[in-house]
C-alpha cells in the first residue's frame, strides 16, 4: 500500500471540489482529488443540475414546437416520452465529464477514484473499487461531497413506484399522473418538466406561497403558469404515509386527503454527503442534515480542514458551490482570491425561469427603505415577440431618493441571463450603483437586456 503525499486533498469533484483544486493548484500546490464515482464531475454533473437543466431545455423546445402556428405547416404537435429526452441529457453529461477530465489533467491534479475517509487530521483512506487501499497524506483537506436527497425512513424508496430527484433519472416510461411531493427549487423544476410533457402533477407544498423566497409577484407568476399547464398545486399539505400499489402510488396526506397517481417523485429536502467520511476520526460534527459548520473562511472546527458547496448548506447552488471551493482553497494559499460567497443570484430553471438578486418588495417594506418599482413586460418587448416568448417580465426596485437599484427579479424567456446585467450594476460602489445607468445606456435591439431601460423609465415616471 503505496503512501502519496499532497499539499491539499480535495474531496468531491463537483463545482465546490474543481473550484478548490483549480485554484490550490494554480497557486503552485501538489493537489489530489479524490470522487467516489468513476467519472469527475459529481452530483452536479451526474444527477442534478446538469441533466435537470438538460431535460428541461429539451422540454421547452417540445413545448415551443407544438404550441408555434409556424410549425404547424410542417405537421402535428408531437410529443416525447421521458426516456427520449433523458438521451440528450446523457449526451451532455458525456461532454461534461471529457471537458472536466481535461481540467484536472491540464493542472497536473492527480485524481483518485473510490470512497475516501479520514484515517486522521491529514491522512485520507481512499478504497478504490478493486479494493486496493491507498493513503493520502495531506497538509489541509477541504471536503467538497456535496449532498443527496434526504429520505425519510417511514419512506420505502425501494418500490418502484417512488423516486426521488436522483433516481428519477432512472424512469422508464411516461406516467401519466405523477405527484411531486415537495415544491422547492427542485420539485418546481420537475413540475415544469413533466407538466412539459403532458404528464398531470399533483405539487405538494408544505406552505402557503409557492417558492416564498421569491419576490410575491414573481411567485403567483410561477404558479398561474404551472397551473395553467396542468399542474395542481396544494399548499399547506404534509404526508401521513405513502402507500405502493402494484400500480401506482397512494399519497396519505394529514388533511385526510388521499391521492393516487403513477408515481411520486420525492423532492423534500437534501443531507450532505458526510456519512462516509469518517468525521468521527478527527472529531467535527454535523448537524441534523449531516451538514459541516464553518466559519467566513470556510474552516471547519480541524484547523487544516475545510469545507464548501451543497456539504456546508445554504445556498446549495452549483454556481455559489464553485466560488465557495475557490474560496475555500484561497483561504489555505492566500493569494487574493478568497471572500464571502454571499452575492448570489437565484436561477431556477422552471418553465418559464426565475432570477433574482438583492431585496423583494416585503423585504424592503418590512426594513421601511422609501423604493419605487419599475417594470418591463415581455409581451411588449421586440425580441421577446420574435422569439416567441411573450411571458414574463422584468422587476427593478430601487430607492425612490438615491436611485439605487435595491433588487431584480425577472420572471420568462432568459431570466438567468438577464439578472447578470443588473447584479453588475448593484455592484459598483457608490453612486456608480444608479438607476440612471439604463436610461443612459445604449442597449442593442431587440435584445430582451433592452428590458432595463424599458423598466427603468417606468420606474422613474412614478417619482414625483
Amino acid at each position: 500500500m503505496a503512501v502519496y503525499n499532497y499539499d491539499v486533498v480535495v474531496l468531491g469533484s463537483g463545482p465546490a471540489g474543481e473550484g478548490a483544486a483549480m485554484n490550490a493548484a494554480k497557486a503552485g500546490r501538489k493537489v489530489a482529488v479524490v470522487d467516489d464515482r468513476r467519472e469527475v464531475g459529481g452530483n452536479c454533473t451526474h444527477l442534478g443540475t446538469i441533466p435537470s437543466k438538460a431535460l428541461r431545455h429539451s422540454v421547452r423546445q417540445i413545448m415551443q414546437f407544438n404550441t408555434n402556428p409556424m410549425f404547424r405547416q410542417i405537421g402535428e404537435p408531437r410529443w416525447f416520452s421521458f426516456p427520449d429526452v433523458l438521451k440528450s441529457a446523457e449526451r451532455v453529461i458525456a461532454k461534461q465529464v471529457t471537458s472536466r477530465t481535461g481540467y484536472y489533467a491540464r493542472n497536473r491534479i492527480d485524481v483518485f477514484f473510490g470512497t475516501g475517509s479520514f484515517a486522521d487530521e491529514q491522512t485520507i483512506e481512499v478504497v478504490c473499487p478493486n479494493g486496493v487501499v491507498e493513503t493520502l497524506s495531506a497538509k489541509q483537506v477541504i471536503i467538497a461531497t456535496g449532498s443527496r436527497p434526504y429520505r425519510p425512513a417511514d419512506v420505502d424508496f425501494n418500490h418502484p413506484r417512488v423516486y426521488d430527484s436522483d433516481t428519477i433519472l432512472t424512469l422508464s416510461h411516461t406516467p401519466r399522473r405523477l405527484i411531486i411531493y415537495g415544491a422547492g427549487v427542485i420539485g418546481s423544476e420537475y413540475a415544469s418538466i413533466f407538466s412539459g410533457l403532458g404528464v398531470l402533477v399533483d405539487l405538494i407544498d408544505n406552505r402557503d406561497q409557492l417558492l416564498s423566497f421569491l419576490d410575491s409577484e414573481i411567485s403567483d407568476a410561477l404558479s398561474y403558469h404551472l397551473r395553467t399547464n396542468n399542474v395542481l398545486i396544494r399548499h399547506n399539505e404534509e404526508y401521513e404515509r405513502i402507500e405502493g400499489l402494484d400500480n401506482g402510488v397512494i399519497l396519505h396526506l394529514k388533511s385526510g386527503k388521499k391521492i393516487k397517481a403513477d408515481a411520486l417523485l420525492w423532492c423534500n429536502g437534501r443531507t450532505g454527503n458526510t456519512d462516509k467520511l469518517g468525521l468521527e476520526n478527527i472529531g467535527i460534527n454535523v448537524n441534523s442534515r449531516g451538514q459541516v459548520q464553518v466559519d467566513e473562511y470556510y474552516r471547519t472546527e480541524v484547523p487544516n480542514i475545510y469545507a464548501a458547496g451543497d456539504v456546508i448548506g445554504w445556498p446549495s447552488l452549483a454556481s455559489a458551490a464553485a466560488d465557495q471551493g475557490r474560496s475555500a482553497a484561497g483561504s489555505i494559499v492566500d493569494n487574493g482570491s478568497w471572500r464571502i460567497v454571499d452575492d448570489i443570484p437565484t436561477g431556477i430553471y422552471t418553465i418559464p425561469e426565475i432570477s433574482s438578486i438583492g431585496k423583494n418588495e416585503h423585504e424592503l417594506t418590512k426594513a421601511k427603505i422609501p423604493y419605487e418599482v419599475g417594470k418591463a413586460f415581455f409581451k411588449s418587448m421586440a425580441r421577446a415577440q420574435i422569439s416567441h416568448e411573450p411571458v414574463g417580465m422584468l422587476k427593478i426596485l430601487f430607492h425612490r431618493e438615491t436611485l439605487e437599484v435595491l433588487g431584480v427579479h425577472c420572471f420568462g424567456y432568459q431570466a438567468s441571463e438577464i439578472v447578470h446585467i443588473g447584479q453588475a450594476i448593484m455592484n459598483q460602489k457608490g453612486e456608480a450603483n444608479t438607476l440612471k445607468y439604463f436610461v443612459n445606456t445604449t442597449f442593442n435591439y431587440p435584445t430582451m437586456a433592452e428590458a432595463y431601460r424599458v423598466a427603468a423609465f417606468d420606474g422613474l415616471n412614478r417619482l414625483f
